[in-house]
């Protein structure tokens, strides 16, 4: 089990606390590369502030080179020369061929699903020593599966990591319980730049095993193989930033949520694997 009791400031030293089962290099990495920051850690605007920085902070302290982004697609998460920078060797992942065709150059591509059939594929992909993916596992419709082909696809040693929407924060329910059409017309009207033919197309959304509680996600990534699992939970989101009375309530809700570590209501989630 992981370490509660977020507090307001972001630490870990308030409210409740659970006792860490086992040494966790995963946890150790994450306790560094937090250092004394300020900022609320609990908070999603920390995971979406920090996943670009976060990858390379992985692959330094593992000795991670290989990279793979997940359902990258035509919006990879670095420039090609940002990876060299990085000293990584950068994949681009995605079911969609189109997508791919989309990417800009001087990328690797590997068109596969993630939660299909590997090895019905012609050549196997990887071994690769990092995985991640950004807003992609939601859109899995066999996460289990998906997570089997990621232990499957790393190298001894290799980390992933999934940054992905949760349930039970109160848009994604809406999101998945509302028509597809209807959730469309929603996203389009509140994000223009999520439209169809747009740089962030929006695409149906299934929550399969999206949730932000480590013990309800740990005995089916032990179960993938993973020997080391961190499952690190977010609150909040932007959904209603344009009405501020019911802006600052949902704030205010969110903000009793983390203090309390009420992980059924969790809006984003990092989780972290090791092979």
């Amino acid at each position: 089990m992981s370490l509660i009791g977020i507090g307001e400031s972001g630490g870990f030293a308030g409210g409740r606390a659970r006792a860490v089962a086992q040494p966790s290099a995963l946890r150790d990495f994450l306790a560094q590369y937090r250092g004394n920051e300020s900022q609320p850690r609990w908070h999603s605007d920390w995971a979406w502030d920090n996943y670009e920085t976060i990858i390379p902070a992985l692959a330094r302290h593992f000795g991670l080179t290989h990279l793979c982004e997940i359902g990258g697609g035509r919006d990879p998460m670095f420039r090609a020369d940002e990876a060299r920078a990085h000293g990584l060797r950068y994949t681009i992942n995605d079911i969609d061929p189109n997508e791919l065709d989309h990417a800009p150059e001087g990328f690797s591509k590997a068109c596969f699903d993630i939660a299909g059939n590997l090895w019905a594929l012609k050549d196997l992909p990887g071994p690769y020593d990092l995985m991640v993916s950004r807003m992609v596992f939601e859109h899995v419709a066999d996460v289990e599966r998906a997570w089997n082909n990621v232990h499957a696809l790393l190298r001894p040693g290799g980390v992933a990591l999934c940054f992905f929407p949760t349930l039970y924060a109160w848009p994604f329910v809406v999101n998945h319980l509302i028509p597809e059409r209807l959730s469309h017309a929603i996203v389009h009207a509140l994000f223009p730049n999520r439209r169809d033919g747009g740089g962030d197309p929006k695409f149906p959304a299934v929550y399969d095993w999206c949730y932000g509680r480590e013990a309800k996600l740990r005995p089916m990534l032990e179960k993938a193989g993973f020997s080391d699992i961190l499952v690190q939970p977010f609150w909040g989101q932007h959904y209603l930033a344009r009405f501020p009375v019911i802006r600052d309530v949902d704030a205010a809700i969110d903000r009793m949520m983390a203090r309390l570590d009420w992980r059924l209501f969790t809006s984003y989630t990092y989780v972290i694997v090791r092979k």
